[in-house]
């Protein structure tokens, strides 16, 4: 949430960088006359507070001296009815202004790139080398049914469209693959953390999912609990409400979990393969850090994220969204997009971003600084990575013309040695039956 003070001393900044994420002015018209009325509300409250204080001296006095005091009980009475209806004036204004900015997006950082759409982004690098195939690249949902590992017939009868039952070497791929990302971000400092998968109503404001994006979750019928979206939820509100010690700054967590989306909009869009489901797996990394440090600490998330696909040998680019194409509370954002053969063209596997103090303000997460001063800390999230779709381009890179898929070299320890995923081996009750 933006402060309002920020907003109140200059309105036309606000309008003009809220502007390029597609933010009409008149929302900040909107709010500084709340904000207004609020003031106004709250100076007229004061004032009959110091009428109510006088007459509370009078008629005082006017008992001490025995005198009658009717006049100044009724008026008393008649100022307090009115503080009454003042303070009910401004709990209703409150609620609105309130409503208000929390619908209001992050403001983009100095250099990102202004557009309301994906269009304009800027690439950052390219790294690694895209694979020439001397026979045609496969998708890797015909990749992987021809080799049984991923049942998307049977995810549709059971659950329905955009679910998946991966089986054998596949379910043990999607393992090998999440297992290798959390150690490595241990290895970088994070510490392993293995949240709730249903959070309140509070932890989704708390992160900016709610109450504009509702409309894209699960929500548990007739109770305040939301299936999580993303890790991002409940790792971000393991510190709300409180202030975290100066000293345990910068705080790195990382948890794998399923995440859940109904992906309201997306009719049409990926309606095959592993890129856009209702569930999946996904690695997330969560940052705490002081305000001087949390830049810095968006590069540092950013190389956290790429060094899982070097590992893997997987090609890929890094860029910088447009103001539009960001996350609503996000200042700025670098998209990592895998390249997928079959498609010939990337595909966004992680997005790093860095929130300020956005939803430390949403969340009350605050430490306190050198002089006792408590300040917000500045939140940063990252997906490292998205296991389905990592999965998906392990299939594709690595396919073989006999339709086999070779192992990565990092992820066979994890195969107990399997150095390539086929027919024979991919789904062991069926190559017993064979047999």
């Amino acid at each position: 949430m933006i402060d309002i003070k920020k907003i109140r001393k200059d309105p036309d900044f606000y309008k003009e960088k809220l502007g390029t994420r597609g933010l009409p002015a008149a929302e900040i018209d909107e709010v500084i006359a709340l904000d207004k009325k609020r003031r106004k509300l709250l100076q007229e409250t004061e004032n009959l507070k110091a009428e109510r204080n006088e007459a509370s001296k009078q008629i005082g006095a006017a008992k001490r001296a025995k005198q009658p005091a009717d006049e100044a009980i009724a008026k008393m009475r008649a100022v307090g009815q009115k503080i009454k209806e003042l303070d009910e004036q401004v709990e209703a204004n409150d609620a609105i202004l309130n409503d208000k900015l929390s619908r209001l997006p992050n403001v983009p950082h100095e250099g990102v790139p202004v557009g309301l759409t994906e269009e304009g982004a800027v690439e950052m690098r390219k790294v690694g080398n895209v694979r020439e195939f001397d026979f045609e690249p496969k998708h890797h949902w015909d990749i992987g049914e021809e080799l049984g590992i991923l049942d998307f017939d049977r995810g549709a009868k059971v659950s329905g469209a955009r679910f998946v039952y991966y089986v054998g070497l596949g379910a043990q791929l999607e393992r090998a693959v999440y297992n290798f990302m959390l150690d490595e971000h241990m290895k970088e400092g994070y510490t392993e953390v293995l949240p709730p998968y249903i959070v309140k109503a509070q932890a989704m404001y708390g992160t900016g999912q709610f109450p504009k994006f509702k409309e894209g979750v699960y929500q548990v019928n007739g109770e305040d609990m939301t299936l999580i979206p993303t890790a991002e939820v409940p790792l971000t509100n393991y510190y709300s409400g409180e202030v975290i010690p100066e000293a345990e700054l910068p705080v790195y967590v990382t948890a794998l979990t399923p995440c859940f989306r109904s992906e309201a909009g997306a009719a049409g869009r990926d309606t095959r393969g592993l890129i856009r489901m209702h569930q999946f797996n996904k690695v997330e990394m969560v940052k705490y850090t002081k305000p001087e440090d949390s830049w810095e600490e968006l590069e540092k998330m950013t190389a956290n994220a790429e060094n899982i696909l070097q590992k893997l040998g997987l090609p890929y680019h890094v860029i910088k969204l447009t103001t539009g194409d960001m996350s609503f509370t996000a200042s700025e954002t670098h998209d990592l997009e895998l390249w997928m053969p079959a498609q010939n063209k990337y595909r966004e596997v992680s997005s790093c971003s860095n929130c300020l103090d956005f939803q430390a303000r949403r969340m009350h997460t605050q430490y306190r600084d050198e002089n006792g001063k408590l300040q917000y800390v500045h939140t940063l999230n990252g997906s490292g990575l998205a296991v389905g779709r990592t999965v998906a381009a392990i299939l594709e890179n690595y396919q073989n013309d006999d339709g086999s898929v070779t192992v990565p070299e990092v992820l066979v320890p994890y195969f107990h040695g399997i150095t390539k995923i086929t027919k024979e081996n991919a789904v062991p009750f069926r190559s017993k039956a064979r047999k």
